[in-house]
């Protein structure tokens, strides 16, 4: 199990992309959970096997947000079964 941690920059808030990266993470064996933060990027951590998580980062590239998408920053370690489910955080 790896978690992988993803930085999301560009016109990545106020365009649905918390709500359209939860919608994508229901088609994937993954927990966690995606934000906004404060410098205007978007942040998701997302929990599962190495494999399903490239596909989930893959879908949300591929969703309708990919013409917001400026720079994606993804950095991998461990999982460390925090999370139960995959979700938005406020």
């Amino acid at each position: 199990m790896k978690r992988m941690q993803v930085f999301f920059s560009g016109t990545v808030q106020g365009v649905g992309f918390r709500f359209t990266t939860e919608r994508v993470a229901r088609r994937f064996a993954v927990t966690g959970f995606v934000r906004n933060l404060d410098d205007g990027r978007v942040e998701v951590v997302a929990e599962g096997e190495e494999p399903v998580l490239v596909e989930f980062l893959t879908a949300i590239r591929e969703s309708g947000m990919k013409y917001y998408i400026e720079n994606v920053e993804a950095h991998w370690s461990d999982a460390a079964g925090t999370y139960k489910r995959f979700g938005i955080v406020m």
